[in-house]
């Protein structure tokens, strides 16, 4: 399939992007750097940003100005036009050695979120559903949750546990709530390359950010590899589609841990992508707060 050539979203260059979430009501790609505690997005022909006090990783859509936000020790509201912000509920908030990771809406009104250590200490993450005012484990004993999303007939979610070079399909119930265990899905274990963030298309094929590999993989609904979308950064960390027709294909990147070599060698490092034409996406599900 051919497409126009990956373009620069916005120059800023992140630490650790993460979690672009394209905001409908808005017609805007939002975007977090979790180690400069912001969240990040293109107004007006500028960038605009919204600083927090912790780690923010991710976030899901509630209404045109509030988003949902993963923070380092819970899930906040924030309105993107006041900056106003209110605490919705502790995430191991008890716990300073982990932070959040990634996540995404569900098409259920739920919010799913992943938790990881600060030093990746293996077996310190795990991963949760927030539904109705309610937070709910899903899974501990995971290194890094990522990959999060939903297939577009709501039956199954995917996740990945970084390290392990594995995606996982874990079928879901009419509520949007796991039933049974995960199952395999995509296995890049032997490969090397690394799962980051993750979206899922109209179609239901699985778009995959390779951590290190400089490329999104895309894989059809069964697990096979379609094809890969070469990325100008080696740190790709996950994907969104957006745009008026969600045929934009957006993806941060980071310059964490990089050497300075590589990093004065290479200015795409860290910055935000888009490319159009590679596929269309579904809407981002909008989050209930019960």
């Amino acid at each position: 399939m051919s497409h126009a050539p990956v373009r620069v979203h916005d120059t800023t260059r992140c630490l650790l992007g993460e979690g672009p979430l394209w905001h409908p009501e808005r017609g805007q790609l939002l975007w977090c750097d979790i180690l400069s505690r912001r969240i990040l997005a293109r107004e007006d022909g500028r960038l605009r940003d919204w600083s927090f006090d912790q780690f923010v990783s991710c976030m899901g859509w509630v209404d045109r100005s509030r988003v949902i936000v993963a923070t380092q020790t819970d899930l906040t509201l924030l309105d993107l036009d006041s900056g106003a912000t209110e605490t919705l509920c502790p995430v191991e908030s008890d716990n300073p050695e982990t932070r959040s990771n990634d996540g995404r809406a569900d098409p259920h009104g739920g919010f799913w979120l992943g938790t990881m250590a600060l030093d990746k200490t293996p077996g310190a993450g795990a991963l949760y559903r927030y539904h109705e005012g309610e937070l709910t484990c899903l899974r501990p004993g995971l290194t890094i949750p990522n990959a999060i999303c939903f297939s577009p007939d709501a039956s199954c979610a995917y996740f990945a546990d970084t390290p392990t070079g594995r995606v996982h399909r874990w079928a879901l119930d009419d509520a949007g709530w796991p039933t049974g265990e995960p199952q395999p899905f995509a296995d890049e274990s032997a490969s090397g390359h690394a799962p980051d963030g993750a979206v899922c298309d109209a179609a239901g094929r699985v778009w995959v950010a390779n951590w290190g590999s400089a490329r999104i993989a895309v894989y059809s609904s069964d697990g096979a590899l379609e094809r890969t979308v070469p990325m100008p950064a080696a740190q790709v960390t996950c994907p969104a589609f957006g745009g008026d027709d969600l045929s934009t294909l957006y993806c941060t990147s980071a310059t964490i841990d990089l050497p300075e070599t590589e990093l004065t060698a290479n200015a795409a490092h860290g910055l935000t992508f888009a490319v159009d034409g590679v596929g269309t996406g579904q809407g981002e599900h909008r989050v209930s707060l019960g």
